[in-house]
């Protein structure tokens, strides 16, 4: 007999529905460490001077020479080659090597763990298995040290592929937890718990990591721990939604003969070919690719544009990301407040707008004035996290009941793969032009093909024909 599978129905009982809320939100607040300071903060330079370190030790091995760049600078690193697999490639570009093969491996993983998550009938196991092995991996770079650039790399790698994999997972709890109407706020209120959560850990870490000669450590030991606690974290706040989700939805069948895993491959199939039956689902996709796109490029540019355009130190700088990140949870909590009042579409929209002109500031800057660079950085923050949060309710809508899983991976390689694109405009325009000011303007595009995609976007008709229940503002 075959097993019957339905769409997630929330709990009935408000207080009940509170409660599960509650605790998918703080998947946001347990994860949100791996991003604000595992990889934002600490995750490029750390690992890079490690490789770095290992570079310096080869050319001491070799000789004084081999790593000189074309002016003879012996400082100069970025020429000195590092060796994996019997590939060498310089110590300067690992990090960028290692975020570009962790997109990739994504691309492949994602989908297809979205397809199994939808045919699992535990997904709170998924989610444990895929957030632990994250959270010890990102504790294990605590034992990376000296050189040891080779622990660290894969340890990152393994924590980015999980952490993706459970963000797969945890997105597609969002139905079993709120009503259509419902998810704009709550996915906003889990953003905005998010942003708060990873702002309070940062601002632990650099606590110790700015004060570490009162405790007797280095420095270098002091980001060490930052990694440990970064994991700690989010795996010991992970415990509260594993306790308090509820799975609602039945799983989809497996085929006699199959498991999931071999069932979750073929539905991957299914799903990129059923995905053209839904042309107005991937309309936004599109969409949310290229404004998606301007975000992640803003956000990973921004420091270089602080450190080589304007002039600003460290320090300056990692006030900002404290900054960015306790004013996008205000952000993210008005977008929510919003959106109940205008409909998701509109406040996106709204929101694109204003990214237009944050970059237009931005590009208007000059260099050392902390308190507007410091203002800039508060716009982009109350654009930040509100955009993001909901443009992943708004997507929840637009997905085939049954199918959350899958499609949100589909989204989340969206999101994860396509931030070269931005990247490498910045990067061309400012080669061509001498200039970081055009290269950060020019990203506007971004933002204004997005807005003009969505001013024609049939939201109700996109709901409609994905099957699901128009909320009552969209």
């Amino acid at each position: 007999m075959t097993t019957q599978h339905h769409a997630a129905v929330p709990a009935a009982d408000p207080a009940t529905r509170k409660r599960e809320q509650r605790g998918w939100y703080f998947y946001d607040w347990a994860n949100q460490p791996f991003f604000t300071s595992a990889t934002t903060a600490f995750g490029a330079a750390y690992i890079g001077g490690l490789a770095s370190e290992a570079a310096q030790q080869d050319v001491q091995r070799n000789g004084p020479d081999p790593c000189t760049d074309a002016d003879g600078d012996p400082n100069n690193l970025i020429s000195c080659d590092i060796s994996l697999f019997f590939l060498d490639f310089p110590a300067g570009v690992l990090w960028n090597y290692l975020v570009a093969t962790a997109t990739v491996i994504q691309f492949f993983v994602l989908p297809v763990a979205g397809a199994i998550c939808d045919r699992s009938r535990n997904k709170k196991r998924l989610l444990a298995i895929l957030a632990f092995t994250g959270a010890t991996a990102v504790g294990m770079i605590v034992f990376a040290a000296g050189s040891n650039w080779q622990l660290a790399a894969g340890m990152y790698l393994i924590g980015q592929v999980s952490y993706g994999g459970s963000i797969v997972v945890y997105y597609s709890f969002l139905a079993d937890v709120a009503y259509a109407d419902e998810r704009d706020r709550v996915s906003a209120r889990g953003w905005a718990l998010g942003y708060l959560g990873g702002g309070i850990a940062l601002a632990l870490q650099l606590v110790l990591v700015m004060g570490h000669d009162t405790v007797g450590i280095t420095q270098a030991e002091a980001v060490r721990i930052a990694f440990l606690t970064s994991g700690i974290w989010w795996a010991g706040f992970t415990l509260i939604p594993l306790f308090l989700l509820k799975q609602r939805s039945s799983p989809r069948p497996v085929e006699p003969g199959r498991s999931v895993l071999t069932a979750g491959f073929v539905e991957l199939g299914k799903t990129l070919r059923g995905a053209l039956a839904f042309p107005l689902t991937l309309w936004f996709l599109g969409a949310y690719l290229i404004y998606s796109d301007g975000v992640s490029t803003v956000v990973s540019v921004s420091a270089q544009y602080g450190r080589e355009q304007l002039g600003f130190e460290q320090d300056v700088l990692v006030v900002t990301i404290l900054v960015v990140q306790f004013v996008a949870f205000i952000g993210a909590r008005l977008h929510g407040a919003a959106a109940e009042r205008f409909g998701a579409k509109r406040t996106i929209m709204t929101s694109l707008l204003l990214w237009i002109l944050v970059l237009v500031a931005a590009y208007n800057l000059e260099p050392g004035d902390e308190l507007m660079f410091w203002s800039v950085a508060a716009g982009i923050g109350l654009v930040l996290g509100g955009v993001m949060a909901l443009s992943r309710s708004l997507f929840s809508q637009l997905i085939p009941p049954t199918k959350e899983a899958q499609y949100f991976a589909l989204y989340l390689v969206t999101e994860r793969g396509t931030p070269q694109f931005g990247t490498a405009l910045f990067g061309m325009i400012a080669h061509l032009t001498g200039s970081f000011r055009p290269a950060i303007l020019a990203l506007t595009a971004f933002f204004i093909i997005g807005f003009v995609l969505l001013v024609f976007f049939p939201v109700r008709r996109a709901i409609r024909a994905a099957g699901n229940t128009e909320p009552t503002v969209v």
